[in-house]
């Protein structure tokens, strides 16, 4: 049963001496919330076997599925940007399943979208293209586990098949600033918003090499001025 339940969803399946509990390894967030409920709807049902397993990972892709279309339509709201298509929100719903450092990535996107609209329109910008873009600029993300590269350009890339405009899909491509590519106005904002984002008090957790530099940068700084 554990070998037709991981070959059914490309999750691999741990089961150790920790009472019911059983750990879903896998890169993909979505396989992994579409192995969950499967196997959700395994305990309740009672029936476990090969044949009920192929029927219950089928059910759980539509649930999972479902789930995102709604959190994509959802969050788009949430982030006052219209007009995208039901395969852009359905792809965008699946970064409800994916974190950052602990940071909800569709979450993460929203917060973006609106500091993106509120610094435009204080720029006298385009708020609602702003907004569009901050809303999109993580997408890629929710690619990677199935296309090798860049988050950033693996976005641009999908967005460009989407049929997004052409200066929308230049700032989701250079919004890291290591892609050394040109986003103009509205790409530096959707990295400055990214930015922000990411960093406030509460957003992410901190790995142990960033939590250490922090504090030899506090330290380097009092011993500069100890009066």
């Amino acid at each position: 049963n554990i070998r037709a339940l991981e070959a059914a969803t490309g999750v691999t399946l741990l089961v150790d001496d920790t009472p019911e509990a059983i750990v879903l390894s896998s890169f993909d967030p979505v396989r992994r919330a579409v192995a969950r409920r499967a196997l959700e709807l395994l305990v309740a049902d009672g029936r476990i076997h090969p044949g009920r397993i192929e029927e219950a990972v089928e059910d759980a892709k539509k649930q999972v599925e479902e789930a995102a279309a709604d959190a994509g339509a959802a969050a788009a709201a949430e982030a006052r940007v219209s007009g995208l298509s039901a395969e852009v929100l359905r792809t965008m719903g699946r970064l409800r399943f994916r974190t950052s450092f602990s940071q909800n990535v569709l979450r993460h996107s929203v917060e973006v979208a609106l500091l993106m609209g509120e610094m435009a329109e204080e720029m006298g910008l385009d708020a609602a293209r702003a907004r569009r873009i901050g809303f999109l600029h993580d997408i890629g993300k929710a690619l990677d586990a199935e296309k090798k590269g860049p988050h950033a350009a693996l976005g641009a890339d999908y967005l460009k098949l989407q049929g997004e405009d052409a200066e929308n899909v230049r700032a989701v491509a250079a919004h890291h600033p290591e892609a050394h590519l040109d986003g103009g106005v509205y790409g530096v904002l959707c990295a400055a918003a990214d930015a922000i984002s990411s960093s406030r008090p509460g957003a992410r957790q901190e790995t142990t090499e960033i939590y250490v530099e922090r504090l030899e940068k506090l330290e380097s700084l009092v011993m500069a001025h100890p009066g």
